[in-house]
């Protein structure tokens, strides 16, 4: 009779990648820019979502490069 196998829970290592920062950067632009399309085509104003996803970029983005360098610190 054959051992039954293992579950593997942990995550797999992956490769950091080139421009974390960028990408970052881009992931949250493309959610922002969903914000204000979804804010418009429910009648919301266009600058008050131009605002709101500005801030959500920013505070998105800041975020996510801070989380980065605290990860790539950790790296050998």
């Amino acid at each position: 009779m054959s051992r039954p196998r293992r579950l593997k829970w942990g995550v797999p290592e992956q490769p950091t990648p080139k421009h974390p920062y960028r990408d970052t950067a881009l992931v949250y632009l493309g959610l922002a820019v969903v914000v204000v399309i979804v804010a418009v085509a429910t009648g919301g104003a266009l600058v008050n979502a131009l605002v709101i996803a500005g801030l959500f970029w920013l505070a998105a983005t800041t975020y996510g490069i801070l989380n980065w360098r605290r990860k790539l610190r950790k790296l050998p």
